[in-house]
C-alpha cells in the first residue's frame, strides 16, 4: 500500500498550497490513499463542512484530527455519518457524549482496507483524556475480526517523548506512526525494529514566515507580556510538510517511509 500523509493544514494558505502541490505528489509518488490532518483547516483552529470539501476536491482522501476538533460546533453533528471522511480522537473518557468515531476502516483506490487511528496525547496538552495506550488495545481488539492490510495511527500530542514511546508500544502492530500537533518536523523519520514506519511530527502545511503558522509578532509579543492573543494567521508562501510511506500487505508492515517538504509560492 501507498500512502501519503499531509501534516496539519493551516487555515487558507495551507488549502492554498495543498491545492498547488498535492496533483505534483499524486504525479510523482502515485499514493493508493491520500489522508491529512484537518484540525487547522479553518481559521487556524478546527473544521468545517465547507473546508473538509475544499480539501477533498483537491485531492485528499481521509482526515484525522486533534484537540481542536471542536471549534466550529455547527458542524461538530456531521462527524457522525461515516460518510464524511473526518475522525475525531478515540479516547476522549466513556460516557462524554462526544460525536463522531476515533477510527475507521478506509478502502484505497486498489481495494485494500486501511484502519485508520487518531488518538490525542495527554503530556502537556492539557486534556484529561483516556490512556492512548489502551485506547490502541481496545481498538485493535475490536476490529479483529475485519480484513486489514494496514493499521495507520495519528498520534496527535506534544511530548516527542510520549511519541516515541507509543510508537515502540505499537511497533509491529502498526504500519505506520505519525506524530502530529507542534506543527514542527522532526526529521526522525525510521523503520522501527519490528516494522512500523515512525516520525515523531511530520510538520505543517502552512506559512513558512511564521511561528507555527500564526504570525509571528502575535506569538512573540505573547511570549513576552503573557497576555492572551487572538489567532491571526500569517500569509505569504507556505511549506508542504508530508510522509510518504509503502507497506507490505501480506506482513502488514512498513516498507519504507519518506519525508517530503516543498515550498509553495502563493
Amino acid at each position: 500500500m501507498k500512502i501519503l500523509f499531509l501534516a496539519d493544514i493551516i487555515s487558507k494558505p495551507g488549502r492554498e498550497a495543498v491545492k498547488k502541490a498535492l496533483p505534483g505528489l499524486k504525479k510523482k509518488f502515485s499514493p493508493h490513499i491520500v489522508i491529512a490532518n484537518g484540525e487547522n483547516l479553518a481559521g487556524g483552529t478546527g473544521f468545517t463542512a465547507e473546508t473538509i470539501e475544499e480539501m477533498r476536491k483537491a485531492g485528499i482522501d481521509f482526515f484525522t484530527t486533534g484537540n481542536h476538533t471542536w471549534k466550529h460546533k455547527n458542524d461538530i453533528d456531521r462527524l457522525n455519518d461515516k460518510n464524511f471522511p473526518v475522525i475525531r480522537p478515540a479516547n476522549y473518557p466513556e460516557g462524554v457524549g462526544v460525536p463522531g468515531r476515533g477510527f475507521q476502516v478506509v478502502e484505497t483506490n486498489m481495494m485494500q482496507k486501511i484502519l485508520v487511528i487518531n488518538l490525542l496525547g495527554r503530556i502537556f496538552m492539557g486534556n484529561h483524556v483516556d490512556c492512548p495506550f489502551r485506547a490502541f488495545d481496545r481498538i485493535l481488539k475490536e476490529t479483529s475480526h475485519e480484513r486489514i492490510d494496514a493499521v495507520f495511527v495519528d498520534f496527535h500530542a506534544e511530548a516527542t517523548s510520549e511519541k516515541v514511546a507509543f510508537g515502540h508500544y505499537i511497533d509491529g502492530r502498526a504500519a505506520v506512526f505519525v506524530g502530529t500537533h507542534t506543527h514542527v518536523p522532526t526529521r526522525d523519520e525510521k523503520i522501527l525494529p519490528n516494522g512500523t514506519a515512525f516520525i515523531s511530527d511530520v510538520g505543517m502545511c502552512g506559512p513558512i514566515d511564521s511561528v507555527i503558522g500564526v504570525k509571528k509578532e502575535l506569538i512573540i509579543n505573547h511570549f513576552i507580556t503573557q497576555l492572551p492573543y487572538k489567532i491571526d494567521i500569517a500569509d505569504g508562501d507556505s511549506q508542504i510538510n508530508a510522509v510518504f510511506i509503502e507497506t507490505n500487505d501480506s506482513t502488514k508492515k512498513a516498507k519504507s517511509i519518506e519525508f517530503v517538504c516543498d515550498i509553495i509560492k502563493l
